[in-house]
């Protein structure tokens, strides 16, 4: 049904633009290349960001991750988020399975892949307000110095929930117990899992400068595919201001993380395009601009991550990260009696 919704509704709109269409194919034919080279480095720059988060944030954690094997990992797992109905899941099982293969303890890869996103999201935030910022949005500074002021809180709290456990222990006691007394259960019904579960955080050492490098790479994964859009938009000969395109780049990607369609198909052109117009583009080289940054974006770097998956890790299905974990651990050898042998009686004791 969603599916037969979009087709009628990107048919209404081929028919209303067809005009501005053929003009934006012809802009998109007689492209700068060398820009279009440029908005490829700059997506594959933000695709690097990724994997440098992933391993500051499992380094902290006394997981070592190769370059390769990381980067790799993100290809499959974004190939998988943008092409796959409700590929955000499966991207995110995937890329948590990846590190429990790798060595992480569930409580690690979880905490990374929970921490990731809420760089993630911080650092889009500011992009936008940023851009907003440099739009001459300063008639309500306060909303500016509050979403500054719940960044520096977040940041610090993220630090000293991942370098001191024990701080939340008590907090964590006090809620098992009111939960224990809603079931009628005893109180310590579950307190040895939650400890245990901050025993295996309490590997995470995240200083300040772990902390400081891992969003710094959030930032740049977006100031990159910035770049990547900007770019895009330089390719086709328009000369948009950076703050528009930056204030269209971010609520594009923010209506696109709506899990409607895969990869935000029709949601994020939808916004990108009036944003780019807004910022000083014509519509035909708005909508060229589009084409080329979501066949560079999103196409291009999905078939990288196809090819990836297929090559690495599709033969990974019946590895059993746990058993990986703990494959030092010799199982003894079960016994399968011999009917044709003979079986002496064992001396009484």
């Amino acid at each position: 049904m969603l599916i037969a919704v979009a087709i009628i509704v990107l048919t209404v709109e081929l028919v209303l633009v067809w005009d501005q269409l053929a003009k934006a194919w012809k802009s998109l034919y007689s492209a700068n290349w060398w820009w279009v080279l440029a908005a490829i480095v700059a997506a594959m720059s933000s695709m690097h960001s990724f994997a440098q988060i992933q391993r500051t944030l499992l380094r902290s954690a006394g997981v070592k991750v190769k370059q390769w094997r990381s980067e790799a990992a993100f290809y499959a797992g974004n190939a998988l988020s943008t092409t796959m109905p409700g590929g955000p899941v499966l991207s995110a099982t995937f890329i948590y399975r990846q590190q429990r293969i790798w060595g992480a303890s569930p409580v690690v890869a979880s905490w990374q892949l929970v921490m990731s996103g809420a760089l993630q999201v911080v650092g889009l935030a500011l992009l936008g307000l940023g851009g907003a910022f440099m739009l001459g949005a300063t008639k309500n500074p306060l909303s500016l110095i509050f979403s500054l002021g719940g960044f520096i809180a977040l940041v610090l709290l993220a630090q000293a929930v991942a370098t001191r456990p024990e701080l939340i222990d008590g907090i964590g006691v006090r809620v098992l117990s009111w939960f224990n007394s809603l079931r009628g259960k005893p109180a310590d019904t579950g307190l040895d899992k939650w400890r245990e579960t901050l025993s295996q955080l309490e590997s995470v050492s995240l200083s300040r400068r772990e902390l400081g490098e891992a969003f710094g790479w959030s930032l740049f994964n977006w100031i990159a595919d910035v770049g990547c859009l900007l770019a895009a938009c330089y390719a086709t000969g328009g000369h948009p201001s950076i703050a528009g395109v930056t204030v269209a780049y971010a609520a594009a990607r923010a209506v696109g993380s709506i899990p409607l369609m895969p990869g935000g198909l029709l949601v994020v052109e939808a916004v990108l395009v009036p944003g780019l117009v807004s910022s000083g583009m014509t519509l035909a080289s708005a909508i060229s601009a589009m084409l080329i940054y979501r066949l560079i974006s999103w196409i291009f770097i999905s078939a990288i991550g196809c090819v990836v998956f297929f090559f690495m890790f599709r033969t990974e299905k019946d590895i059993d990260p746990d058993a990986t974990v703990d494959g030092d651990v010799e199982q003894a050898p079960q016994f399968s009696p011999d009917p044709e042998a003979r079986h002496e009686p064992e001396p009484e004791q």
